[in-house]
Parts: C-alpha cells; sequence; structure tokens
C-alpha cells in the first residue's frame, strides 16, 4: 500500500561532528518529505575515509536528537549506506548535493542503485555557500586542544581503525610535520594519527648518544614544544622507565601534559639500541620485575585514558617466540594496556609468527609493531596479522640528515647557495609553516 506524506520516511546519513547550518538546512528540507531517521555515522565509519571526528559518537547522538525535525538516530557503521537503506526502506534519501565528486561519488551512486529496489529516490539539496566543515575544523585546530582531549584521542583510534598510524617527531617542526602532512589516495585523505616522540631521534637531534644521556626533564622540554603546535596524540618512549619509583612520576608528568602512552621496554641497565641486538650487552629484566613495573605505574595514574604499553625484547635478544609469549601474558596479567613486539630481523617471519600466537591469547590488549627492519610489510599485511598501532620511528630525522649534509657539502663545493636552491624551501613557505607568523 502506498504511503500517505503523513507517513513517508526519509533517510539522512551524516557525520555531524560540527552541526552548521548547512546540516539544519539538509533536516529542515528532509522533514517537508516525511519522518526523518538519521544515519549518524560512527567513529569508524568517520575514520575509514578522513580524520577522527572530534566528538564520540554519543555525543553527536545526542546532539542530533535534538533537532528539531528529527524523528530518530540510528548508527550507520560504514561510509556506505546499503545496510541501513535495506533494513529501513526509505522513500528518501536526502543529502547535499556536494557529494557528486569526491571520496563520496561512489557512495552516492550506490544509494541510487539501492533505492531503485524498491522505488526509492534521492533528493539532492543545494549545498549551503559559504559554510565549510573543513574550514571549521582547521580554526579549531588552529585554537589547540586540551590535555583530556588529546590523551583519549588513541584508545578512539584503536577503536575506531584497522591501523593507527604513529609517525616520529622530536621538535616542533617535525610534529607539525606528522600534524599536517597528507596524501588523497583512492578517495580517501591519508594522514598519520599520532605521533611517536622516540628517545633516539632526541638524543640523535641533540647529538647524543641514544643511552638515556638526555634525562627526563630535558625530553620533556622537547615534548612541550611540540604539545604547543599540534593537537593530534602522542606515544612517548619511555626507554627501560627507571626503577619502578621513578617510573611513577613519569607516568603522573606524562599524562597531566596530555601524552596518550608511555612505552617501556623490559630490558635492565644503561639503554643500547634495540638494533644492535646481541652485538652489544644487554640484559633482558626477569618477568616478576617488569610486571611489578607495570603495575606501579597503573596504580599511579588517575585517568583512564592513559596507557601504559610494555615492550618485549625477546626477539632482539634471541630468546625466540615462546620467551615472547609468555612475557605478552605476564605483562597482560599486570595490567599493560597494549603489548608492543620488536624484532631486528629483515624477513618479518618471526614478528608474524608472533602475531599469530598472540591472537590465541584470552583477553589479549592491542598489539603494536615497529617495521624498521622488515619494512616490506605492508599496514595492510600487519593489520590483518592482528596488529592495531604501527610506529615508523625514526624517519622523518633520517631523511633529514642526508638533505642537510648534501646541501652543507654543495655549499663548501661551489662557495655560494645556488646551486641548492631546488632543494630547500622558500623562506615565505617557512613562515606560512609557521602559525601566527603572520
Amino acid at each position: 500500500m502506498t504511503k500517505t506524506m503523513a507517513n513517508k520516511t526519509v533517510y539522512v546519513g551524516m557525520s555531524a561532528d560540527l552541526i552548521h547550518p548547512g546540516h539544519l538546512n539538509i533536516i529542515k528540507e528532509a522533514s517537508k518529505l516525511g519522518e526523518v531517521t538519521i544515519g549518524l555515522l560512527t567513529d569508524k565509519a568517520i575514520a575509514s575515509y578522513k580524520r577522527l571526528p572530534a566528538l564520540k559518537y554519543e555525543q553527536r547522538k545526542i546532539v542530533v536528537e535534538s533537532i528539531k525535525g528529527v524523528n530518530d538516530v540510528v548508527p550507520q557503521n560504514e561510509l556506505d549506506y546499503a545496510n541501513n537503506l535495506n533494513e529501513l526502506k526509505p522513500n528518501y534519501v536526502v543529502h547535499g548535493d556536494d557529494w557528486k565528486n569526491g571520496v563520496q561519488q561512489k557512495t552516492r551512486q550506490n544509494v541510487i542503485d539501492t533505492l531503485k529496489q524498491w522505488g526509492g529516490e534521492l533528493y539532492e539539496v543545494p549545498y549551503t555557500k559559504g559554510i565549510s566543515s573543513t574550514q571549521l575544523i582547521q580554526s579549531i585546530k588552529e585554537i589547540g586542544t586540551t590535555p583530556e582531549v588529546r590523551m583519549s584521542k588513541l584508545r578512539r583510534l584503536i577503536d575506531a581503525k584497522s591501523i593507527v598510524k604513529v609517525m616520529e617527531a622530536h621538535n616542533g617542526l617535525t610534529g607539525l610535520i606528522v600534524e599536517n602532512a597528507f596524501v588523497n589516495k583512492d578517495g580517501a585523505k591519508r594522514e598519520f594519527d599520532a605521533m611517536w616522540l622516540s628517545s633516539l631521534t632526541d638524543s640523535t637531534a641533540k647529538g647524543k648518544p641514544d643511552i638515556e644521556a638526555v634525562d627526563v626533564t630535558s625530553r620533556l622540554h622537547g615534548l612541550n614544544d611540540i604539545l604547543e603546535v599540534t593537537t593530534k596524540p602522542i606515544i612517548y618512549d619511555g626507554d627501560t622507565g627507571g626503577i619502578p619509583e621513578h617510573f611513577v612520576f613519569t607516568v603522573r608528568t606524562l599524562e597531566r601534559l596530555g601524552v596518550s602512552a608511555v612505552i617501556i621496554e623490559d630490558k635492565t641497565g644503561l639503554k643500547k639500541n634495540s638494533l644492535f641486538g646481541t652485538e652489544v650487552a644487554q640484559t633482558q629484566d626477569t618477568i616478576e620485575k617488569f610486571c611489578e613495573k607495570i603495575s606501579a605505574g597503573k596504580r599511579a595514574q588517575v585517568t583512564k585514558d592513559f596507557m601504559i604499553i610494555a615492550r618485549i625484547e625477546s626477539l632482539i635478544l634471541n630468546q625466540g617466540n615462546d620467551d615472547a609469549i609468555e612475557r605478552a601474558k605476564a605483562y597482560i596479567d599486570a595490567g599493560a594496556d597494549a603489548i608492543m613486539i620488536h624484532s631486528k630481523e629483515k624477513d618479518g617471519e618471526e614478528i608474524m609468527e608472533f602475531c599469530n600466537r598472540y591472537k590465541k591469547i584470552d583477553g589479549n590488549v592491542p598489539l603494536v609493531a615497529v617495521p624498521s627492519s622488515y619494512n616490506h610489510l605492508t599496514e595492510q599485511q600487519l593489520s590483518d596479522a592482528g596488529v592495531n598501532i604501527v610506529i615508523y620511528a625514526n624517519h622523518l630525522l633520517r631523511s633529514a640528515y642526508p638533505a642537510m649534509m648534501e646541501t652543507a657539502e654543495s655549499i663548501l663545493e661551489n662557495e655560494r647557495s645556488l646551486e641548492v636552491d631546488d632543494k630547500c624551501m622558500s623562506i615565505k613557505e617557512i613562515l606560512n609553516l609557521i602559525p601566527g607568523t603572520k
């Protein structure tokens, strides 16, 4: 039986991260056609093609439910509307006409094809001029963020994305690069999700060895430089974490600043970089003592958002996967919020073996990998193996040094800087890069 206008149904899919007049106009036009159901995209659906929304799904739902003309709000778990449309079979789908091109062009065609099955129609509302969600988001980023908001983002990202991309940053400038770098590929915007504050790159940038020669106070100065100009979550390299009595203060300090996580490794004594493996003397902590350190850190933290990630060095020290899995189980029981597994083998086989075995651990927590050596493995391969976070641990520093050395040698060779002009940013680009310069 044909529905009357009074009981026709209308479906509107939207992110509704920042409600603006354009959203209100679409809902107003939709309500003229019938009862409006909002398909509110979940964090996971939004993160599949662009940044994580500023507000959580539950927060956005409360806002949308209060808008005049909205009869119901349901989750839309994918960018594709098909599942919700097939379940609800609305008479109309209403959307702004700005999706005819770009990332949502394919989604639009799928909506049209799905609606045809029961004679539904797509109704497109003209784009509201003068309103840009992208510009609004950029304005918010320029204002900055708070420690609480930044800290909670990492757990949200883990829940929303198949794999969280983390890039090393060691000063304010590299922080800005991680904050703003992106590419558009396959109709989606790809960007880094978080930053890794590496002790190796911190030390190297200061011209010092990676042996914990740079103390925590000095490292916090660098951390503050990054915090002041960025909004993305930060994972801090805590090396061994020191003795438990000192580690608890590190946890409190990082948590207060809004850092999302600290990673500590299960080694003792003077820090030696893991990629040296057994070429240098390195001692692994006992399971019992490292568990005590994890537990002490968890007792010290104030919020539920902060994460302590346990880094297992068994593969680095040739102790094998049996030892690594035993430690993973113990560290999880001690309260670790995630496990990082490290390896210097280039083929990646022992990492894959660990991942396959790790999946079978009851109650396993998120898994972190750092594919510096086995860099032929793609993010998709790591994600399929069960990795939740991938860290590119030192690539900005490693790529900067050769470029700077080449420039310095060219100026010495030619006794002028003309030959390196095409290798350098213009002064104007530098000025535009730094917020607040104009």
